[in-house]
């Protein structure tokens, strides 16, 4: 093995968890990184007690593996269904992680070019992050209200990071969010070396010292991170999938400091041993979030099937007409149901879901304004910001729209300092007590914000 050699290999594995099948190089060059103890394997699946467990995610429900006959080694074969979307994990295949010695990056001052200013809250969140990640091993939360601006509370901390010459992860729940941040941190940190992980991605240096990612990016990793921040930490698919979790305990260094960001963080999480907590409780305008408005709209799911939209919802298109209007559907086929008539209406409009094909070109046309309606399910329940937005729910009363979702959906409306007020509309055919714990959750931070 020569030094061109190893710089491939650590460029491609380091602090990385890959599969045997998607080693690049020769299988000689992989048995001499093993012989010099530069890379380490394992099965990556292993049976143990009458079960199987995938290494790579943590999955030990009997029901998410599949049998099948293998053609990789011509034999009966295992593999893992839970994660199967980063790659086929076999009982045929390795594990495969980098235990040569690690790079260390430059420290760095003045990395951050921003040059906006935070307000009083955001100045004492901030602070509290600076610290934390200088004592190092530390747990925190930040609480803050949907448009409190949690992205440039985060500017110092990642600034004192690159000056200790530390690593850092953020990861969030959703693509569109992904693709949103990533501008926003090259930006802010030029001279630091990015990359944003997401399905499709292809900027993907693997040894960026600022790495911005889906949530299952992070099964990729191992032992990466000095500083990991899980962003919308209460939002599936991470709340709800023990694997991510998992995923992000093996991605951070043993001392790193995990900061947690959240508008609507679980009782569970608020009550964690050792976890820190500093409340936002005022968006970074100082204006309050608007307050949703409750609409009864009659069975609005019988209309759909008859191939008609209630009036209520065509005169509030209406009303809005001048300004972008965003409107939250409970499924799919309601969505497409009410596209199909608005279509047939001759009214102009855009819809995505997670399924659909257009759903990134669509998203961009309505954040450049050559779009004003868009149709949506709670794909873009968060990590969506346009000025002047205005919002509505259909169905509100479904189970879908937990007191969670309906907060995040009226933080929509208000993000511009330019335009903090807007309408928030929940149209329902009977009142839930998540659409009531949703209102009162906002009304009572916003009074919090107000002393």
């Amino acid at each position: 093995m020569n030094k061109n050699d190893f710089k491939k290999i650590q460029h491609f594995l380091h602090h990385r968890c890959m599969l045997s099948s998607e080693w690049p190089f020769s299988a000689e060059l992989l048995l001499q990184s093993k012989q010099k103890q530069l890379v380490y394997s394992e099965p990556v699946l292993v049976f143990e007690k009458g079960i199987w467990k995938c290494v790579r995610c943590g999955n030990d429900k009997p029901s998410r593996f599949y049998d099948h006959f293998c053609h990789h080694c011509q034999t009966t074969c295992t593999y893992c269904r839970h994660c199967i979307q980063m790659g086929k994990a076999s009982s045929c295949k390795q594990f495969l992680v980098w235990t040569g010695d690690s790079l260390h990056y430059e420290p760095k001052e003045n990395s951050c070019q921003w040059e906006g200013e935070l307000s009083l809250y955001q100045k004492q969140a901030s602070n509290r992050l600076v610290e934390a990640v200088e004592q190092k091993n530390q747990s925190h939360l930040i609480w803050a209200v949907c448009g409190a601006g949690k992205t440039e509370i985060l500017f110092p901390m990642i600034e004192k990071s690159i000056e200790l010459g530390f690593r850092i992860g953020i990861a969030t729940p959703r693509t569109d969010v992904v693709k949103e941040l990533c501008p926003r941190l090259k930006y802010a940190f030029p001279t630091v070396t990015q990359a944003s992980l997401y399905g499709g991605s292809r900027d993907t240096n693997p040894l960026a010292q600022l790495v911005l990612a889906t949530t299952h990016q992070l099964i990729r990793y191992s032992h990466a991170f000095d500083v990991l921040v899980i962003d919308e930490v209460d939002a599936f698919p991470y709340t709800y999938d023990s694997s991510l979790q998992y995923a992000s305990m093996r991605a951070k260094k043993p001392q790193a400091t995990m900061i947690f960001l959240s508008a609507t963080p679980s009782v569970k999480l608020r009550n964690t041993p050792s976890l820190t907590v500093t409340k936002i409780p005022r968006r970074f305008h100082g204006k309050p979030i608007p307050l949703p408005s409750f609409q009864w709209i009659g069975n609005w799911n019988r209309l759909l099937q008859k191939g008609t939209i209630p009036s209520k919802m065509i005169r509030w298109i209406q009303l809005h007409a001048d300004k972008p209007r965003l409107i939250f559907f409970p499924s799919i086929r309601a969505l497409q149901k009410c596209s199909a008539i608005l279509s047939e209406l001759q009214l102009d409009h855009g819809s995505v879901y997670a399924d659909a094909s257009n759903r990134h070109p669509v998203i961009q046309a309505f954040r450049q304004k050559r779009l004003s309606l868009l149709l949506t399910t709670t794909i873009l329940e968060r990590g969506v910001t346009v000025e002047n937005l205005q919002v509505a729910v259909l169905g509100a009363e479904q189970p879908i729209f937990d007191e969670a979702c309906l907060v995040q959906i009226a933080g929509r409306v208000g993000r511009k300092q330019e335009f903090p007020d807007g309408d928030i509309l929940y149209w329902h055919y009977g009142i839930t007590v998540s659409m009531l714990k949703a209102r009162h959750h906002i009304d009572k931070m916003n009074k919090e914000g107000m002393l």
